[in-house]
């Protein structure tokens, strides 16, 4: 019945199958660091981001080749005083113009898979279309007297064009090469058909520009092919990252929801459980001591001890969990004052006498006489020493020593010392036993078995303080735990300020 409870309360506090969800995430998020550091990048994959990107850039660098085409054609003109260049200008802009009109209805509709090809190979036929053109300017004939500046007036306009066109239309896959490989191969007809050295250079040069353009244009389509997958990548990291977040966000409110409740119900229920015990304690006590008369039965009394003990025991655990839930809930709030911690510990000691003496152990006292007061809680400071020292006798075997020591840390503040020589505590169990409800494997086999609360709450009490709690221990040669109060507690005494005699200042006559 209490197990079924217990998985009940903790499906209510965090959902045992968001782990999975939580791992799932995880492997997720691994997964894709390993793609966007290792992964490969396909070359279909973000074609239509691509083209995308170079529709935006066709309609930002608009201007640029009409500009080109007029420049070159007034040079053309100029050289040759013949108007003719202008008829191939016009064809020019015309062309341009119409890849402009494609670019622009692109851009105004949306590009999807299924229209993708559609419009990959309209642009790809409007480059076609600016190659023939451009086929007609390397053909044409410009007669002027000097043959080897015609030669290189083609040749520049052709290069021009050739590295403007690779550095605008180098997100369109084969874009430059299907622009000039036309020109290209009009270029070699022409060389080959006249053997002039000239024309044969200017074909060279131009396949030579044709190659090195289609490399560079490559290189840089790869580049923003792998930078749209690296960003795909990051999107979907993110992503994940955000789900994950999300989940930890509802687990951790869930959690927040399940402290307060328990915190609200144990606020409720500690009138309700502290006062009938408060009753047990008092019948039982009033049993024992036989006030109302004697018992007719030895065994009763017996008995009514036992009821008194367990009751007593059950009230001590219920004000224990109190007290750290109050903690655990910020609502554990200190009354400080001035307070002497040698005072302090030697009435723990007084009150802890009794249980030692019944144990047959002696317990000496180290203390430094002139310690001046600190500024702390007192309550919550006695309750810290008498939890230690109640651990301490606790544990010490028969005959054994306990010593408590108190004096000035090293820092300034002042701490408080108790060494016993019981068996001690194996290393790895040391985080077990400073954590709620934690016992060690001693304590477990001890007779007298605690609740797991009070070193919780002394390392609570002491961080209220901003204090520290220090615990150490060797298997079979004992334990020390040390409370430090911090430099900035303890109140210095200021010296008394000496009498000054004020001297008056004369009186003035004025005539």
């Amino acid at each position: 019945m209490s197990k079924s409870a217990s998985t009940t309360a903790d499906k209510n506090i965090v959902d045992r199958s968001r782990t999975r969800r939580n791992k799932a995430v995880f492997e997720t998020v691994k997964l894709t660091r390993e793609r966007l550091q290792y992964g490969p990048v396909g070359t279909n994959v973000f074609e239509r981001d691509m083209l995308q990107m170079h529709i935006a850039e066709t309609l930002q660098s608009a201007t640029i080749m009409p500009l080109f085409i007029v420049l070159a054609t007034g040079v053309g003109i100029y050289i040759s005083r013949d108007p003719q260049t202008l008829g191939w200008a016009v064809l020019a802009l015309t062309a341009h113009a119409l890849a402009l009109i494609f670019a622009r209805r692109a851009s105004h509709r949306e590009v999807n898979a299924s229209n993708l090809p559609a419009w990959h190979n309209i642009f790809l036929t409007t480059q076609i279309v600016i190659g023939l053109v451009w086929v007609l300017f390397a053909l044409q004939t410009i007669e002027t007297g000097d043959a080897s500046l015609i030669t290189f007036y083609k040749g520049a306009t052709l290069l021009i064009a050739l590295s403007i066109t690779a550095t605008s239309n180098f997100l369109l896959r084969r874009a430059t090469l299907m622009t000039f490989l036309p020109v290209l191969v009009a270029l070699s007809v022409t060389a080959a058909l006249s053997r002039n050295p000239m024309e044969i250079g200017l074909a060279l040069m131009f396949a030579l520009g044709m190659l090195f353009c289609h490399h560079v244009t490559k290189r840089l389509y790869l580049t923003n092919l792998k930078l749209l997958s690296f960003q795909s990548e990051k999107d979907d990291l993110i992503a994940e990252l955000e789900v994950a977040k999300s989940m930890s966000d509802e687990a951790r409110r869930r959690a927040e929801e399940a402290n307060m409740a328990k915190s609200r119900f144990l606020a409720s229920m500690s009138h309700e459980l502290r006062t009938p015990l408060n009753a047990i304690l008092g019948f039982s006590e009033v049993m024992a001591s036989e006030v109302l008369g004697p018992l007719n039965n030895p065994l009763y009394k017996e008995y009514s001890g036992d009821i008194h003990r367990s009751g007593q025991h059950l009230l001590d655990l219920i004000n224990e969990i109190l007290d750290l839930s109050r903690i655990e809930a910020g609502r554990y709030d200190l009354h400080e004052e001035a307070v002497a911690l040698l005072e302090i510990a030697d009435d723990c000691v007084g009150m802890i006498q009794l249980r030692a003496r019944g144990k047959n152990i002696r317990i000496s006292q180290q203390f430094e006489t002139t310690l001046p007061h600190v500024w702390a809680d007192e309550k919550a400071i006695r309750q810290v020493i008498l939890n230690l020292l109640s651990n301490a006798v606790k544990f010490t075997p028969q005959g054994g020593e306990i010593r408590i020591k108190a004096g000035w840390t090293a820092g300034g503040g002042q701490y408080v010392s108790i060494k016993d020589n019981g068996p001690g505590i194996p290393e790895e169990e040391i985080p077990v036993v400073l954590s709620a409800f934690g016992q060690g494997s001693i304590a477990i086999k001890s007779a007298e078995q605690g609740t797991g609360l009070g070193l919780p709450i002394v390392q609570a009490i002491l961080a209220k303080h901003d204090g520290q709690f220090v615990l150490k221990s060797k298997l079979r040669e004992g334990t020390e735990v040390i409370a430090i109060l911090p430099a900035k507690r303890v109140l210095q005494s200021i010296p008394a300020v000496e009498d000054v005699q004020v001297v008056q200042p004369r009186k003035r006559s004025f005539a």
